[in-house]
Order: structure tokens, then C-alpha cells, then sequence
């Protein structure tokens, strides 16, 4: 790819640039690009993890970022979606840190939001500890146990 020029002021931007560095002007692209997110993970080998927007649900998607399960994904197709280490939770964290039924996601009609359903460790979203229906926004992180999952909002969901 080569550099972009920005049709405000033209300055050069390095490629892949969504706005210009110089003006804030959104850039054109000559060829549509699909929109992703990517996330960079705290661990030695400096992993990236991916997630293409396009493919996300109105529910949201959370992506583990930490943990057993590194990289794995799950879509929230539910109106409530269940996390824990029993094996029937729709998002199964196989650990000795989550409880059986650690948390749920409630899609409602003013957005996502997350609750602990009684669990012994807690549940924390960007590293506060919850208590009752919290909501979830894009970007933020939910820490199930040793588990640190990212949340990634749909597209009814304020994407």
C-alpha cells in the first residue's frame, strides 16, 4: 500500500489511515477495505487478535484477550447469554477461578448490560467490580475469573 493524501489540505498519511494526521478530515479509500479491530495482547509473544466488524451480531461478540482461551470468540446471539464453568453456560470458561454461573449479558432496549449472577470471585468491567445490571459498551473489558474478555459492540448495539 502506498501513502494517502488528504483531499483537505494535502497532507501525505501513512497507509491504512482512516483520517488525516494533520486536519482530522476522514480520508477516501480507493478500494473498500472491511473494518476491523485489533487487539494486542499482554503476553511475550506480542499475538494480535483480529475481529473483522462486519461479521458481528446486533448482540456483540466477546473476545477473550486473556486466559486458557486466548483468541477464542462468541458471539452474544441471546437476549441473555451465560457465562460460567458449567458445561451448559452458553460461553463455557473452564477454570477453577469462574463459578458454575458466574455472569450473564442481557441485550434489552437501551443496549447491552452485564450482571453477576452470585458468583464467589466477582465479575469486574474495566477493572471495577460490578454489582446489579451494569452497562456494557464497545471496547470495554469483562474479567470472568482469570479470564479477560473484550467486549465488541454490533451494530444495533452503538457501533
Amino acid at each position: 500500500m502506498s501513502d494517502v493524501f488528504c483531499t483537505n489540505c494535502g497532507h501525505r498519511n501513512q497507509a491504512g489511515s482512516n483520517f488525516c494526521s494533520s486536519c482530522g478530515q476522514p480520508l477516501e479509500r480507493a478500494v473498500e477495505e472491511p473494518a476491523t479491530i485489533t487487539f494486542s495482547l499482554d503476553s511475550e509473544s506480542g499475538e494480535l487478535i483480529e475481529v473483522d466488524l462486519d461479521s458481528v451480531p446486533a448482540g456483540g461478540r466477546l473476545v477473550v484477550t486473556r486466559g486458557p482461551n486466548t483468541g477464542s470468540e462468541w458471539d452474544l446471539e441471546h437476549v441473555i447469554t451465560t457465562a460460567g464453568r458449567h458445561p451448559d453456560s452458553d460461553i463455557f470458561l473452564d477454570d477453577v477461578t469462574v463459578s458454575r454461573r458466574h455472569v450473564e449479558i442481557e441485550q434489552t432496549t437501551s443496549g447491552s448490560v452485564v450482571r453477576d449472577v452470585g458468583s464467589l470471585n466477582g465479575t469486574y468491567l474495566n477493572q471495577q467490580r460490578i454489582e446489579g445490571d451494569t452497562p456494557i459498551a464497545n471496547g470495554d473489558e469483562l474479567q470472568v475469573g482469570k479470564f479477560k474478555l473484550v467486549y465488541v459492540a454490533g451494530e444495533e448495539d452503538g457501533r
